[in-house]
């Protein structure tokens, strides 16, 4: 990196090295390396296990982060397990590295008594407080104002804590991106904006979306660091985002990430992208797969091999077969779970309530 970000101007680090290799090498060792690429290779493995279980009727709903990887597993791997991560849809890399289990990952999608949320939100909406990873949200962006409010508060409690929120390239069209961005700007908030550019807000391309030329550019009407950076190299993404975190620490505001990728596949499986792209399209950025270029990158260096790639696989497959077995064996939660949590001590009237539905729900099931 040439520049260091700053609240006056953009940085731009687009592009990749010699041989579609990362444009930048951050001092990291190789045991740190080798964890980035097998979270890489691990969400990769989960996406085409769990959506063929949505084909085949065993779960109700899944997304894919396929092509996405580096984008949100690089930045991620910046920051520090106290900080807070809010995350849209694409981003389960970020709850594997902080710790987050495939049994407890699959048990969600299928909404089970091992499921940590109790069934309570749809497949893909993971949440794991143990982890410092909030609960995703449908609602396009609601997650902006969340994050900014959580590293406001910590700011004002004078935490160290960094927010790292994401959000789509559509999500730029919501009202909640404005008020966000305009907040963090005004009160300097310790947060990191990450845009997932990928190209489509589900069917809507880009350039439908927004006049700007970039997303980033937006950054400079809020008075903030503004950095666009090439979304499928792990390591540049990597890197920008350790300078963002290391400037909102020192009390020098929040950043907008600008991280230009591509969603390989449909936008989840109720939708078929067929009818909005065309196969060129997609083929051009198969040529740049985060995967495949860090995967080179490592065996440049000797850090990699096919040996190492058929075990990894193996054994990743092996997990996740486990993990699915696991979930299947299990029931769904019991019907009284929707009255815990609301409060720490129910309050009578819910407590009434609960009475009441265990009542009917037993004469109904009996």
């Amino acid at each position: 990196m040439s520049k260091t970000l700053t609240s006056e101007s953009l940085v731009t680090v687009l592009g990749a090295g010699p041989n579609g290799g990362p444009s930048v090498e951050p001092s990291l060792p190789a045991k740190d390396l080798v964890k980035l690429y097998e979270t890489m290779v691990m969400v990769r493995l989960v996406d085409e296990r769990m959506l063929t279980l949505q084909r085949q009727g065993r779960i109700g709903f899944y997304l894919t982060a396929t092509g996405e990887e580096a984008s949100h597993i690089g930045c991620s791997f910046a920051l520090k397990d106290s900080d807070w991560i809010f995350p849209a849809y694409r981003e389960p890399g970020a709850a594997f590295l902080r710790g987050l289990t495939l049994k407890d990952f699959v048990c969600q999608l299928y909404g089970n008594t091992g499921d940590p949320i109790k069934g309570r939100q749809m497949p893909n909406h993971i949440s794991s407080r143990d982890h410092n990873y909030v609960s995703i949200s449908s609602p396009v962006g609601t997650q902006i104002p969340q994050a900014v409010g959580a590293s406001w508060g910590a700011k004002i409690m004078g935490d160290d804590m960094v927010s790292l929120v994401f959000f789509g390239d559509g999500t730029s069209s919501q009202g909640d991106f404005h008020v966000g961005l305009n907040f963090a700007g005004v009160f300097k908030t310790p947060t990191i904006f990450l845009c997932r550019n990928n190209g489509y807000a589900i069917s809507v391309p880009l350039e439908k979306q927004t006049a700007s030329k970039t997303i980033v550019i937006k950054a400079k009407a809020y008075g903030i660091a503004g950095v666009r950076v090439d979304g499928n190299d792990i390591l540049a993404v990597y890197e920008v985002t350790k300078q963002a975190a290391e400037r909102a620490r020192a009390g020098e505001g929040p950043t907008l990430i600008e991280a230009v990728t591509y969603r390989r596949g449909a936008h989840s499986s109720s939708d078929d992208p067929r009818k909005y792209r065309d196969d060129d399209e997609v083929m051009s950025w198969l040529e740049r797969d985060p995967i495949d270029r860090f995967g080179g990158f490592l065996r440049e260096r000797g850090i990699w091999d096919d040996g190492k790639q058929a075990k990894l696989e193996e054994d990743i497959k092996a997990e996740i077969a486990e993990a699915i077995v696991y979930a299947e064996k299990l029931g769904i939660p019991p019907v009284e779970t929707m009255f815990d949590d609301v409060y720490a001590e129910i309050p009578p009237e819910l407590e009434r309530q609960k009475q009441y539905h265990l009542e009917h729900f037993s004469k109904s099931s009996g």
